[in-house]
Protein backbone atom coordinates (compact mmCIF):
# COMPACT_ATOMS: atom_id res chain seq x y z
CA UNK A 1 0.00 0.00 0.00
CA UNK A 2 3.07 2.74 1.01
CA UNK A 3 4.54 1.54 -2.74
CA UNK A 4 1.36 2.10 -4.18
CA UNK A 5 1.12 5.74 -2.60
CA UNK A 6 4.74 6.60 -3.60
CA UNK A 7 4.21 5.63 -7.02
CA UNK A 8 0.66 7.47 -7.23
CA UNK A 9 2.79 10.28 -5.66
CA UNK A 10 5.41 10.54 -8.01
CA UNK A 11 3.48 10.15 -11.06
CA UNK A 12 1.54 13.42 -9.82
CA UNK A 13 4.77 14.81 -9.57
CA UNK A 14 5.71 14.46 -12.82
CA UNK A 15 2.51 15.36 -14.63
CA UNK A 16 2.89 18.39 -12.25
CA UNK A 17 6.25 19.18 -13.88
CA UNK A 18 5.39 18.83 -17.69
CA UNK A 19 2.42 21.09 -17.04
CA UNK A 20 5.22 23.70 -16.60
CA UNK A 21 7.08 25.74 -18.74
CA UNK A 22 10.48 24.16 -20.02
CA UNK A 23 13.73 26.28 -19.67
CA UNK A 24 13.98 29.10 -22.84
CA UNK A 25 12.63 32.06 -24.01
CA UNK A 26 8.59 32.92 -24.75
CA UNK A 27 7.01 35.84 -26.28
CA UNK A 28 3.90 36.28 -26.52
CA UNK A 29 1.34 39.10 -28.06
CA UNK A 30 -1.54 41.01 -26.51
CA UNK A 31 -4.28 42.31 -29.03
CA UNK A 32 -6.71 45.13 -27.32
CA UNK A 33 -9.86 46.90 -28.45
CA UNK A 34 -11.97 48.52 -25.84
CA UNK A 35 -15.39 50.73 -26.22
CA UNK A 36 -16.73 48.79 -29.71
CA UNK A 37 -19.67 50.29 -28.77
CA UNK A 38 -21.69 47.91 -31.59
CA UNK A 39 -19.39 48.15 -34.31
CA UNK A 40 -20.19 44.65 -35.24
CA UNK A 41 -20.36 45.12 -38.76
CA UNK A 42 -18.04 47.21 -41.67
CA UNK A 43 -21.22 48.04 -43.86
CA UNK A 44 -23.18 50.95 -43.10
CA UNK A 45 -27.23 50.48 -43.22
CA UNK A 46 -27.84 53.25 -45.47
CA UNK A 47 -25.84 53.53 -48.38
CA UNK A 48 -22.70 51.42 -49.52
CA UNK A 49 -20.23 52.88 -47.53
CA UNK A 50 -18.04 50.98 -44.66
CA UNK A 51 -16.55 51.89 -41.28
CA UNK A 52 -13.99 50.84 -38.73
CA UNK A 53 -15.74 47.44 -37.34
CA UNK A 54 -14.99 43.95 -35.52
CA UNK A 55 -14.11 42.45 -38.92
CA UNK A 56 -11.20 44.93 -39.93
CA UNK A 57 -10.56 44.16 -36.04
CA UNK A 58 -10.50 40.06 -36.61
CA UNK A 59 -8.17 40.23 -40.00
CA UNK A 60 -5.74 41.73 -38.06
CA UNK A 61 -5.62 39.55 -35.26
CA UNK A 62 -5.82 36.49 -37.55
CA UNK A 63 -2.63 37.93 -39.75
CA UNK A 64 -0.85 38.39 -36.54
CA UNK A 65 -1.81 34.37 -35.49
CA UNK A 66 -0.93 33.28 -38.56
CA UNK A 67 2.35 35.04 -38.31
CA UNK A 68 3.77 33.77 -34.68
CA UNK A 69 1.15 31.21 -33.99
CA UNK A 70 -2.73 31.32 -32.42
CA UNK A 71 -1.09 30.23 -28.81
CA UNK A 72 1.45 33.05 -28.50
CA UNK A 73 -1.69 35.45 -29.03
CA UNK A 74 -3.84 36.84 -26.71
CA UNK A 75 -6.82 38.89 -27.46
CA UNK A 76 -8.26 41.35 -24.68
CA UNK A 77 -11.29 43.65 -24.77
CA UNK A 78 -12.06 46.91 -22.18
CA UNK A 79 -15.42 47.06 -22.48
CA UNK A 80 -18.69 48.92 -23.64
CA UNK A 81 -19.65 46.15 -26.53
CA UNK A 82 -23.60 46.34 -26.13
CA UNK A 83 -24.43 49.66 -26.75
CA UNK A 84 -23.88 52.23 -29.32
CA UNK A 85 -25.41 51.03 -33.03
CA UNK A 86 -28.24 49.67 -34.22
CA UNK A 87 -27.15 45.82 -34.48
CA UNK A 88 -26.32 46.34 -30.53
CA UNK A 89 -29.74 47.44 -30.05
CA UNK A 90 -31.75 44.93 -31.91
CA UNK A 91 -30.13 42.16 -30.41
CA UNK A 92 -30.19 43.44 -26.91
CA UNK A 93 -34.35 44.67 -27.13
CA UNK A 94 -35.75 43.31 -30.40
CA UNK A 95 -34.40 39.50 -30.48
CA UNK A 96 -33.98 38.54 -27.09
CA UNK A 97 -35.03 35.33 -27.95
CA UNK A 98 -31.64 34.17 -30.37
CA UNK A 99 -27.87 33.85 -28.78
CA UNK A 100 -26.96 37.46 -28.75
CA UNK A 101 -24.79 38.72 -31.60
CA UNK A 102 -21.61 39.79 -29.57
CA UNK A 103 -21.63 36.66 -28.03
CA UNK A 104 -21.26 35.23 -31.30
CA UNK A 105 -19.19 37.36 -32.45
CA UNK A 106 -16.62 37.37 -29.18
CA UNK A 107 -16.78 33.38 -29.40
CA UNK A 108 -16.15 33.67 -33.01
CA UNK A 109 -12.89 35.85 -32.61
CA UNK A 110 -11.63 34.17 -30.20
CA UNK A 111 -11.48 37.05 -27.42
CA UNK A 112 -9.41 35.54 -24.53
CA UNK A 113 -11.27 37.94 -21.79
CA UNK A 114 -13.96 40.77 -22.24
CA UNK A 115 -14.51 43.25 -19.30
CA UNK A 116 -17.91 44.62 -18.35
CA UNK A 117 -18.26 48.25 -19.53
CA UNK A 118 -20.46 50.99 -17.57
CA UNK A 119 -22.43 51.05 -21.25
CA UNK A 120 -23.23 47.42 -21.13
CA UNK A 121 -24.44 47.68 -17.23
CA UNK A 122 -26.92 50.46 -18.86
CA UNK A 123 -28.19 47.89 -21.28
CA UNK A 124 -30.08 46.07 -18.01
CA UNK A 125 -29.84 42.87 -16.07
CA UNK A 126 -31.87 40.46 -18.49
CA UNK A 127 -29.22 41.85 -21.58
CA UNK A 128 -26.07 41.26 -19.76
CA UNK A 129 -27.46 38.20 -17.63
CA UNK A 130 -28.19 37.02 -20.78
CA UNK A 131 -24.73 37.56 -22.67
CA UNK A 132 -23.08 35.69 -19.41
CA UNK A 133 -25.26 32.57 -20.12
CA UNK A 134 -25.03 32.87 -23.87
CA UNK A 135 -20.86 33.56 -24.45
CA UNK A 136 -18.36 31.40 -24.16
CA UNK A 137 -15.67 33.85 -23.51
CA UNK A 138 -15.03 34.97 -20.13
CA UNK A 139 -17.30 38.44 -19.07
CA UNK A 140 -14.91 40.03 -16.18
CA UNK A 141 -15.98 42.55 -13.82
CA UNK A 142 -14.37 41.85 -10.30
CA UNK A 143 -15.26 44.84 -8.64
CA UNK A 144 -18.83 44.56 -9.08
CA UNK A 145 -19.54 42.98 -6.05
CA UNK A 146 -22.96 40.79 -5.46
CA UNK A 147 -24.72 42.57 -2.70
CA UNK A 148 -26.40 38.66 -1.43
CA UNK A 149 -22.74 36.59 -2.19
CA UNK A 150 -20.26 39.56 -1.12
CA UNK A 151 -18.41 37.99 -4.42
CA UNK A 152 -18.09 39.12 -7.61
CA UNK A 153 -21.39 39.38 -9.50
CA UNK A 154 -19.13 38.51 -12.72
CA UNK A 155 -16.28 36.49 -13.41
CA UNK A 156 -13.25 37.92 -11.92
CA UNK A 157 -10.54 36.73 -13.65
CA UNK A 158 -9.10 33.56 -16.32
CA UNK A 159 -5.83 32.03 -16.07
CA UNK A 160 -4.47 30.91 -19.85
CA UNK A 161 -2.00 27.83 -20.19
CA UNK A 162 0.26 28.87 -22.84
CA UNK A 163 3.36 26.54 -23.57
CA UNK A 164 3.14 25.53 -19.84
CA UNK A 165 2.99 29.45 -19.45
CA UNK A 166 0.51 31.07 -16.67
CA UNK A 167 -1.39 33.99 -18.16
CA UNK A 168 -3.64 35.37 -15.79
CA UNK A 169 -6.45 38.12 -17.03
CA UNK A 170 -7.98 40.18 -14.57
CA UNK A 171 -10.89 42.54 -15.60
CA UNK A 172 -12.49 45.54 -13.97
CA UNK A 173 -15.27 47.55 -14.63
CA UNK A 174 -16.10 51.39 -13.97
CA UNK A 175 -16.94 52.15 -10.26
CA UNK A 176 -18.65 55.32 -10.54
CA UNK A 177 -21.51 53.35 -12.14
CA UNK A 178 -24.07 54.99 -10.09
CA UNK A 179 -23.23 58.39 -11.49
CA UNK A 180 -23.95 56.76 -14.68
CA UNK A 181 -27.17 54.94 -14.26
CA UNK A 182 -29.97 54.44 -12.65
CA UNK A 183 -29.75 51.44 -9.46
CA UNK A 184 -32.70 49.49 -11.72
CA UNK A 185 -29.94 49.20 -13.84
CA UNK A 186 -27.35 47.31 -11.40
CA UNK A 187 -29.33 46.55 -8.94
CA UNK A 188 -27.92 44.18 -6.53
CA UNK A 189 -24.49 45.04 -7.16
CA UNK A 190 -21.86 47.72 -5.00
CA UNK A 191 -18.86 48.82 -7.77
CA UNK A 192 -15.83 48.95 -5.61
CA UNK A 193 -12.88 51.71 -6.39
CA UNK A 194 -10.17 50.10 -8.30
CA UNK A 195 -7.81 51.76 -5.67
CA UNK A 196 -6.73 50.16 -3.88
CA UNK A 197 -8.85 47.23 -4.89
CA UNK A 198 -7.06 45.91 -7.83
CA UNK A 199 -3.76 45.41 -6.34
CA UNK A 200 -5.12 43.52 -3.54
CA UNK A 201 -7.01 41.39 -5.94
CA UNK A 202 -3.72 41.18 -8.11
CA UNK A 203 -2.04 40.25 -4.82
CA UNK A 204 -4.52 37.18 -4.48
CA UNK A 205 -4.11 36.03 -7.80
CA UNK A 206 -0.60 36.33 -7.93
CA UNK A 207 -0.41 34.39 -4.54
CA UNK A 208 -3.09 31.21 -5.64
CA UNK A 209 -2.52 30.90 -9.19
CA UNK A 210 1.55 31.89 -9.32
CA UNK A 211 1.21 33.17 -13.07
CA UNK A 212 4.05 34.29 -15.09
CA UNK A 213 2.33 37.03 -16.91
CA UNK A 214 -0.49 39.31 -15.49
CA UNK A 215 -2.94 41.29 -17.48
CA UNK A 216 -5.19 43.76 -15.75
CA UNK A 217 -8.60 45.00 -18.27
CA UNK A 218 -10.09 47.80 -16.55
CA UNK A 219 -13.14 50.02 -17.40
CA UNK A 220 -12.13 53.01 -16.71
CA UNK A 221 -10.39 56.06 -18.39
CA UNK A 222 -6.82 57.45 -18.47
CA UNK A 223 -7.36 60.19 -16.12
CA UNK A 224 -4.82 62.53 -14.64
CA UNK A 225 -2.89 60.51 -12.56
CA UNK A 226 -3.54 62.81 -9.64
CA UNK A 227 -5.75 60.59 -8.03
CA UNK A 228 -8.85 62.86 -8.41
CA UNK A 229 -10.76 61.15 -11.11
CA UNK A 230 -13.05 57.95 -9.81
CA UNK A 231 -14.14 57.99 -13.47
CA UNK A 232 -10.50 57.57 -14.72
CA UNK A 233 -7.94 55.94 -12.64
CA UNK A 234 -5.46 54.42 -15.55
CA UNK A 235 -2.06 56.23 -14.60
CA UNK A 236 -3.25 55.88 -10.80
CA UNK A 237 -3.22 52.45 -11.43
CA UNK A 238 -0.26 52.42 -14.00
CA UNK A 239 1.88 54.63 -11.14
CA UNK A 240 1.41 52.09 -8.28
CA UNK A 241 0.44 48.75 -9.41
CA UNK A 242 2.89 46.15 -8.44
CA UNK A 243 3.11 42.54 -10.38
CA UNK A 244 1.58 43.96 -13.49
CA UNK A 245 2.34 43.80 -16.92
CA UNK A 246 0.29 45.32 -18.78
CA UNK A 247 -2.53 47.51 -17.83
CA UNK A 248 -5.52 47.58 -20.29
CA UNK A 249 -7.45 51.00 -20.17
CA UNK A 250 -10.95 52.26 -21.73
CA UNK A 251 -13.61 54.47 -21.24
CA UNK A 252 -12.60 57.95 -22.59
CA UNK A 253 -12.36 56.90 -26.04
CA UNK A 254 -8.77 58.63 -26.03
CA UNK A 255 -6.14 56.65 -27.29
CA UNK A 256 -3.40 56.76 -25.18
CA UNK A 257 0.32 54.50 -24.65
CA UNK A 258 2.88 54.39 -21.30
CA UNK A 259 5.60 52.17 -20.50
CA UNK A 260 8.02 52.11 -18.02
CA UNK A 261 10.36 49.39 -16.84
CA UNK A 262 7.95 46.93 -15.23
CA UNK A 263 4.46 47.73 -16.92
CA UNK A 264 2.96 49.03 -20.12
CA UNK A 265 -1.05 50.81 -20.57
CA UNK A 266 -2.54 50.37 -23.88
CA UNK A 267 -5.87 52.34 -24.16
CA UNK A 268 -6.56 51.82 -27.98
CA UNK A 269 -9.31 54.92 -28.16
CA UNK A 270 -12.60 53.63 -29.18
CA UNK A 271 -14.89 52.45 -32.35
CA UNK A 272 -12.29 49.73 -33.91
CA UNK A 273 -10.08 52.34 -35.25
CA UNK A 274 -6.84 51.04 -33.52
CA UNK A 275 -6.05 47.57 -32.38
CA UNK A 276 -3.82 47.38 -29.36
CA UNK A 277 -0.75 45.94 -29.14
CA UNK A 278 1.45 44.75 -26.58
CA UNK A 279 5.00 42.05 -26.70
CA UNK A 280 6.31 40.35 -23.90
CA UNK A 281 9.05 38.09 -23.80
CA UNK A 282 10.17 36.14 -20.83
CA UNK A 283 12.61 34.05 -19.95
CA UNK A 284 12.30 30.67 -18.35
CA UNK A 285 14.79 28.63 -16.07
CA UNK A 286 14.26 25.93 -13.60
CA UNK A 287 10.33 26.52 -14.04
CA UNK A 288 10.93 29.91 -12.89
CA UNK A 289 10.88 34.01 -15.09
CA UNK A 290 14.48 35.13 -14.60
CA UNK A 291 13.47 38.33 -17.02
CA UNK A 292 11.20 40.21 -19.23
CA UNK A 293 10.57 42.76 -21.44
CA UNK A 294 7.89 44.66 -22.42
CA UNK A 295 7.07 47.26 -25.37
CA UNK A 296 3.25 48.67 -26.75
CA UNK A 297 1.99 50.43 -29.22
CA UNK A 298 -1.15 51.24 -31.48
CA UNK A 299 -1.73 49.66 -34.60
CA UNK A 300 -4.43 52.16 -36.85
CA UNK A 301 -7.30 49.32 -38.09
CA UNK A 302 -7.46 49.62 -42.05
CA UNK A 303 -11.31 49.27 -42.69
CA UNK A 304 -11.06 47.86 -45.95
CA UNK A 305 -9.36 44.85 -45.23
CA UNK A 306 -11.85 42.81 -43.36
CA UNK A 307 -12.10 39.09 -42.79
CA UNK A 308 -14.56 37.68 -45.17
CA UNK A 309 -15.03 34.26 -43.52
CA UNK A 310 -16.59 36.45 -40.56
CA UNK A 311 -18.32 39.09 -42.81
CA UNK A 312 -19.97 35.76 -45.13
CA UNK A 313 -20.96 34.62 -41.62
CA UNK A 314 -22.78 37.25 -40.22
CA UNK A 315 -24.22 38.40 -43.14
CA UNK A 316 -27.78 37.37 -42.79
CA UNK A 317 -27.47 39.37 -38.92
CA UNK A 318 -26.48 42.37 -40.73
CA UNK A 319 -29.34 41.90 -42.90
CA UNK A 320 -32.11 41.89 -40.38
CA UNK A 321 -30.77 44.14 -38.65
CA UNK A 322 -30.61 46.33 -42.04
CA UNK A 323 -34.19 45.50 -42.56
CA UNK A 324 -35.19 46.65 -39.12
CA UNK A 325 -33.78 49.79 -39.02
CA UNK A 326 -34.96 51.00 -42.83
CA UNK A 327 -38.40 50.51 -41.57
CA UNK A 328 -40.29 54.27 -42.51
CA UNK A 329 -41.71 55.92 -38.93
CA UNK A 330 -43.10 59.14 -40.01
CA UNK A 331 -42.13 62.08 -41.98
CA UNK A 332 -39.71 64.77 -40.44
CA UNK A 333 -40.72 68.44 -41.88
CA UNK A 334 -37.34 70.48 -41.66
CA UNK A 335 -33.70 69.11 -41.71
CA UNK A 336 -32.49 68.46 -37.53
CA UNK A 337 -28.72 69.08 -37.28
CA UNK A 338 -27.20 68.54 -33.88
CA UNK A 339 -24.65 71.33 -34.45
CA UNK A 340 -27.00 74.13 -34.61
CA UNK A 341 -27.94 72.84 -30.71
CA UNK A 342 -24.54 74.49 -29.85
CA UNK A 343 -25.75 78.10 -30.83
CA UNK A 344 -28.54 78.64 -28.89
CA UNK A 345 -32.28 76.95 -29.76
CA UNK A 346 -33.12 74.43 -32.77
CA UNK A 347 -35.13 72.17 -34.07
CA UNK A 348 -32.87 69.27 -32.63
CA UNK A 349 -33.22 69.90 -28.92
CA UNK A 350 -36.69 71.67 -29.12
CA UNK A 351 -37.82 68.49 -30.08
CA UNK A 352 -36.03 66.34 -27.14
CA UNK A 353 -37.66 69.28 -24.96
CA UNK A 354 -41.27 68.68 -26.82
CA UNK A 355 -41.06 64.78 -26.35
CA UNK A 356 -39.95 65.49 -22.73
CA UNK A 357 -42.40 68.03 -21.65
CA UNK A 358 -45.08 65.87 -23.22
CA UNK A 359 -45.31 63.15 -19.80
CA UNK A 360 -47.73 64.50 -17.75
CA UNK A 361 -45.45 65.44 -14.26
CA UNK A 362 -43.25 67.65 -15.84
CA UNK A 363 -43.43 71.47 -15.76
CA UNK A 364 -39.83 71.81 -17.02
CA UNK A 365 -36.81 69.83 -18.99
CA UNK A 366 -33.26 69.91 -19.00
CA UNK A 367 -31.98 68.74 -22.49
CA UNK A 368 -28.77 68.46 -24.41
CA UNK A 369 -26.97 67.78 -28.11
CA UNK A 370 -26.38 64.00 -28.09
CA UNK A 371 -24.48 63.39 -31.47
CA UNK A 372 -21.97 66.18 -31.78
CA UNK A 373 -22.58 66.29 -35.67
CA UNK A 374 -25.35 64.89 -37.06
CA UNK A 375 -28.01 65.56 -39.99
CA UNK A 376 -31.29 63.97 -40.51
CA UNK A 377 -32.68 65.58 -43.97
CA UNK A 378 -36.28 66.46 -43.98
CA UNK A 379 -38.72 63.86 -45.59
CA UNK A 380 -39.27 60.00 -45.06
CA UNK A 381 -37.57 59.48 -41.42
CA UNK A 382 -35.94 55.89 -40.83
CA UNK A 383 -35.87 54.04 -37.83
CA UNK A 384 -32.39 54.22 -38.33
CA UNK A 385 -32.33 58.06 -38.03
CA UNK A 386 -33.98 58.02 -34.51
CA UNK A 387 -29.94 56.68 -33.73
CA UNK A 388 -28.63 59.47 -34.85
CA UNK A 389 -31.35 62.00 -32.88
CA UNK A 390 -31.00 59.73 -29.66
CA UNK A 391 -28.39 57.79 -29.52
CA UNK A 392 -28.44 56.16 -26.61
CA UNK A 393 -30.47 54.11 -24.39
CA UNK A 394 -31.20 56.58 -21.68
CA UNK A 395 -34.15 57.07 -19.86
CA UNK A 396 -36.62 59.24 -18.73
CA UNK A 397 -36.67 60.74 -15.47
CA UNK A 398 -38.79 63.35 -13.85
CA UNK A 399 -37.31 64.78 -10.24
CA UNK A 400 -38.29 67.32 -8.09
CA UNK A 401 -35.95 70.57 -8.16
CA UNK A 402 -36.52 74.08 -6.59
CA UNK A 403 -36.16 76.96 -8.53
CA UNK A 404 -33.04 78.04 -6.80
CA UNK A 405 -31.59 74.52 -8.31
CA UNK A 406 -32.64 74.96 -11.57
CA UNK A 407 -30.84 78.34 -11.85
CA UNK A 408 -27.76 77.23 -10.33
CA UNK A 409 -27.97 73.96 -12.56
CA UNK A 410 -28.17 76.21 -16.12
CA UNK A 411 -24.91 78.20 -14.44
CA UNK A 412 -22.85 75.49 -14.30
CA UNK A 413 -23.85 73.71 -17.49
CA UNK A 414 -22.85 77.24 -19.50
CA UNK A 415 -19.69 77.49 -17.51
CA UNK A 416 -18.55 74.66 -19.35
CA UNK A 417 -20.08 75.55 -22.55
CA UNK A 418 -19.31 79.80 -23.12
CA UNK A 419 -16.50 81.81 -21.75
CA UNK A 420 -16.74 85.51 -20.59
CA UNK A 421 -16.48 87.71 -23.55
CA UNK A 422 -15.76 91.88 -23.60
CA UNK A 423 -16.33 92.23 -27.71
CA UNK A 424 -12.36 93.48 -27.79
CA UNK A 425 -9.80 90.88 -29.85
CA UNK A 426 -9.77 87.81 -31.11
CA UNK A 427 -11.97 86.09 -28.15
CA UNK A 428 -13.49 82.92 -28.52
CA UNK A 429 -17.21 82.68 -27.22
CA UNK A 430 -17.47 78.85 -26.95
CA UNK A 431 -14.97 77.28 -24.59
CA UNK A 432 -12.64 75.58 -27.50
CA UNK A 433 -9.12 74.74 -27.78
CA UNK A 434 -7.30 74.53 -31.18
CA UNK A 435 -5.39 71.51 -30.49
CA UNK A 436 -5.66 67.88 -31.17
CA UNK A 437 -8.75 66.03 -30.00
CA UNK A 438 -7.52 63.59 -27.77
CA UNK A 439 -10.31 60.80 -28.60
CA UNK A 440 -9.97 60.72 -32.32
CA UNK A 441 -6.62 62.75 -32.83
CA UNK A 442 -7.59 64.91 -35.59
CA UNK A 443 -6.03 68.53 -35.58
CA UNK A 444 -8.69 70.55 -35.72
CA UNK A 445 -10.82 72.79 -32.85
CA UNK A 446 -12.32 71.06 -30.55
CA UNK A 447 -14.22 71.71 -27.32
CA UNK A 448 -12.95 71.85 -23.85
CA UNK A 449 -15.65 70.01 -22.23
CA UNK A 450 -18.31 67.02 -23.49
CA UNK A 451 -20.70 68.63 -25.37
CA UNK A 452 -23.10 65.93 -24.15
CA UNK A 453 -22.87 67.74 -20.53
CA UNK A 454 -24.43 71.46 -22.89
CA UNK A 455 -27.81 71.38 -21.04
CA UNK A 456 -30.66 74.05 -21.82
CA UNK A 457 -33.59 73.71 -20.41
CA UNK A 458 -37.03 73.97 -21.86
CA UNK A 459 -40.56 75.41 -20.42
CA UNK A 460 -38.71 78.41 -19.65
CA UNK A 461 -37.68 81.55 -20.76
CA UNK A 462 -34.40 83.25 -20.30
CA UNK A 463 -30.78 84.84 -21.19
CA UNK A 464 -28.07 83.78 -20.86
CA UNK A 465 -25.19 87.07 -21.05
CA UNK A 466 -21.73 85.87 -22.05
CA UNK A 467 -20.06 89.20 -21.01
CA UNK A 468 -20.96 88.23 -17.51
CA UNK A 469 -18.66 85.91 -15.35
CA UNK A 470 -19.31 82.02 -15.28
CA UNK A 471 -21.82 81.84 -11.90
CA UNK A 472 -23.57 84.85 -12.97
CA UNK A 473 -25.19 84.62 -16.81
CA UNK A 474 -28.46 82.68 -16.84
CA UNK A 475 -31.53 85.72 -16.36
CA UNK A 476 -34.73 83.39 -15.76
CA UNK A 477 -37.56 86.05 -16.85
CA UNK A 478 -40.78 83.44 -16.88
CA UNK A 479 -41.99 79.61 -17.51
CA UNK A 480 -42.39 79.33 -20.56
CA UNK A 481 -46.89 80.65 -20.23
CA UNK A 482 -45.80 83.82 -19.08
CA UNK A 483 -46.25 82.65 -15.46
CA UNK A 484 -43.61 83.89 -13.31
CA UNK A 485 -41.06 81.68 -12.08
CA UNK A 486 -40.37 81.39 -8.47
CA UNK A 487 -36.57 81.10 -6.94
CA UNK A 488 -38.03 79.61 -4.10
CA UNK A 489 -40.70 77.28 -5.74
CA UNK A 490 -40.62 73.36 -6.24
CA UNK A 491 -40.82 72.03 -9.90
CA UNK A 492 -40.68 68.83 -11.57
CA UNK A 493 -37.79 68.40 -14.39
CA UNK A 494 -37.69 65.91 -17.25
CA UNK A 495 -34.23 65.01 -17.36
CA UNK A 496 -32.24 61.25 -18.36
CA UNK A 497 -31.50 59.28 -16.05
CA UNK A 498 -27.71 59.74 -16.95
CA UNK A 499 -27.97 63.00 -15.62
CA UNK A 500 -30.60 62.31 -12.61
CA UNK A 501 -27.80 59.50 -11.28
CA UNK A 502 -25.39 62.42 -11.65
CA UNK A 503 -23.68 62.13 -15.32
CA UNK A 504 -21.70 64.76 -15.82
CA UNK A 505 -21.99 66.43 -12.22
CA UNK A 506 -24.02 68.98 -13.16
CA UNK A 507 -26.49 67.72 -10.41
CA UNK A 508 -24.39 67.56 -7.88
CA UNK A 509 -21.94 70.28 -8.73
CA UNK A 510 -24.07 72.58 -9.95
CA UNK A 511 -27.44 72.06 -8.71
CA UNK A 512 -25.84 71.18 -5.06
CA UNK A 513 -28.54 67.74 -5.36
CA UNK A 514 -26.57 64.65 -3.56
CA UNK A 515 -27.33 61.98 -6.43
CA UNK A 516 -26.73 59.35 -4.17
CA UNK A 517 -30.51 59.82 -2.67
CA UNK A 518 -32.23 60.81 -6.03
CA UNK A 519 -34.95 58.24 -5.63
CA UNK A 520 -36.55 60.62 -3.37
CA UNK A 521 -36.61 63.20 -5.44
CA UNK A 522 -37.91 61.43 -8.83
CA UNK A 523 -41.59 61.59 -9.35
CA UNK A 524 -42.00 59.62 -12.12
CA UNK A 525 -40.00 56.94 -14.65
CA UNK A 526 -40.31 56.34 -18.58
CA UNK A 527 -38.90 53.98 -20.73
CA UNK A 528 -35.89 54.75 -23.02
CA UNK A 529 -36.28 58.41 -24.48
CA UNK A 530 -36.04 57.35 -28.03
CA UNK A 531 -38.85 54.86 -27.48
CA UNK A 532 -40.88 57.73 -26.33
CA UNK A 533 -39.27 59.83 -29.65
CA UNK A 534 -40.94 56.50 -31.91
CA UNK A 535 -44.11 56.99 -30.24
CA UNK A 536 -44.28 60.80 -30.48
CA UNK A 537 -43.77 60.04 -34.46
CA UNK A 538 -45.99 56.99 -34.50
CA UNK A 539 -48.89 58.96 -32.77
CA UNK A 540 -48.38 62.53 -35.08
CA UNK A 541 -47.25 60.99 -38.20
CA UNK A 542 -44.60 63.95 -38.44
CA UNK A 543 -41.80 65.98 -36.35
CA UNK A 544 -43.18 69.92 -37.45
CA UNK A 545 -41.26 72.52 -36.58
CA UNK A 546 -43.52 74.34 -35.47
CA UNK A 547 -45.43 71.87 -32.86
CA UNK A 548 -42.13 70.99 -31.39
CA UNK A 549 -40.90 74.63 -31.13
CA UNK A 550 -43.78 75.89 -29.79
CA UNK A 551 -42.42 78.86 -27.36
CA UNK A 552 -45.67 78.31 -25.06
CA UNK A 553 -44.44 74.27 -24.38
CA UNK A 554 -40.82 74.53 -24.91
CA UNK A 555 -39.94 78.44 -23.88
CA UNK A 556 -37.12 80.48 -25.66
CA UNK A 557 -33.13 81.15 -24.16
CA UNK A 558 -30.73 83.65 -26.12
CA UNK A 559 -27.21 84.29 -25.57
CA UNK A 560 -26.92 87.93 -24.84
CA UNK A 561 -25.95 90.60 -25.65
CA UNK A 562 -27.40 88.67 -29.38
CA UNK A 563 -24.99 91.33 -31.69
CA UNK A 564 -22.04 90.28 -29.69
CA UNK A 565 -23.12 86.50 -28.79
CA UNK A 566 -24.15 86.09 -32.92
CA UNK A 567 -20.84 87.84 -34.09
CA UNK A 568 -18.30 85.85 -32.11
CA UNK A 569 -20.55 82.79 -32.56
CA UNK A 570 -20.31 82.68 -36.41
CA UNK A 571 -16.61 82.70 -36.17
CA UNK A 572 -16.43 79.50 -33.63
CA UNK A 573 -18.90 77.39 -35.37
CA UNK A 574 -16.78 78.48 -38.92
CA UNK A 575 -13.47 76.97 -36.80
CA UNK A 576 -15.42 73.78 -35.30
CA UNK A 577 -16.91 72.34 -38.51
CA UNK A 578 -14.71 74.04 -41.52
Amino acid sequence: MRKLTFILFAAALLVLSSCGPKDGTYTFRLLTTNDVHGRYFDSLYVGDGTRNSLMSVSWYVDSVRNAVGESNVILVDAGDCLQGDNAAYYFNYVDTVSTHLYARMADYMKYDAVVVGNHDIETGHPVYDRLVRQMKTPFLAANAVSDDTGKPYFEDYVILRRHGIRIAILGFTNPNMKNWLSYSLWSGMTFESLLPYVQDYVDNVIETEHPHIVIVAVHAGTGNGDGTMLESQGLDLFKSLKGVDFLVCSHDHRPFIAQNDSICLINTGSHCRNVGYGAVTVEIKDGKCVSKSLEAGLIPVDKDKVDAAMESKFHSDFETVKEFTLRPVGELETELRTRDAYTGMCDYVNLIHAISLSVPEADLSFAAPLTFDGTVAPGTLLYNDLFTIYPFENQLYVVEMTGKEIKDYLEYSYRYWVNTVSGRGDERLLMMRNEPDPRTGLKRWSFVGRSYNFDSAGGLVYDVDVTRPAGERVVIRSMADGSAFDMDGVYNVAMTSYRASGGGGIMRYGAGIDTDSIDVRIKARYPEIRELLYDYIKEHGSIDPAVIGDRALVGEWHFVPERLADRLMSKDMELLFR
